[in-house]
């Protein structure tokens, strides 16, 4: 494979500089991560001295993040930068529905409420309602 110089990556249509696939599953798991520590975009962009847009635009993947950036965000966020890049190439869990959920508030707070149910037992109810309301939802739809 031949290297193109930037110049002609431009010329070709092509910017290896631009944001990209592994650059939206690593705003996804930084946007999970700070959910799950609670941090406010405004918060986690101050502590970085960028703006909550930028901290947006990292999430959303329009932007790239820097090596140095993302040695920054996780030790904000106190993880390691294995947690933002490891695995990309599997896309793991973050392409999935689930994945995509689970970077969200109400994800964080319904995993969070179901380890304080101490009980096997009482957790299946939870989740079976869940499930049962879920289809109850799908017949009404």
């Amino acid at each position: 494979m031949t290297r193109m110089t930037a110049t002609a990556r431009r010329r070709n249509g092509s910017n290896k500089r631009a944001a990209d696939e592994n650059d939206a599953l690593i705003g996804q798991r930084l946007r999970a991560r700070r959910l799950e520590k609670k941090v406010s975009q405004a918060e986690l962009g101050t502590e970085l001295g960028v703006s909550f847009q930028q901290i947006q635009k990292y999430e959303k993947g329009v932007n790239r993040i820097g090596a140095s950036r993302l040695v920054e965000i996780a030790e904000a966020l106190e993880t390691t930068v294995d947690y933002f890049i490891g695995e990309l190439d599997t896309g793991r869990a973050h392409e999935s529905k689930l994945g995509e959920f689970m970077a969200t508030r109400d994800g964080v707070a319904i995993v969070e409420a179901m380890m304080k149910i101490p009980h096997d037992k009482k957790r299946k109810i939870v989740i079976d309602l869940a499930r049962r309301l879920a289809e109850v939802c799908e017949e009404t739809a």
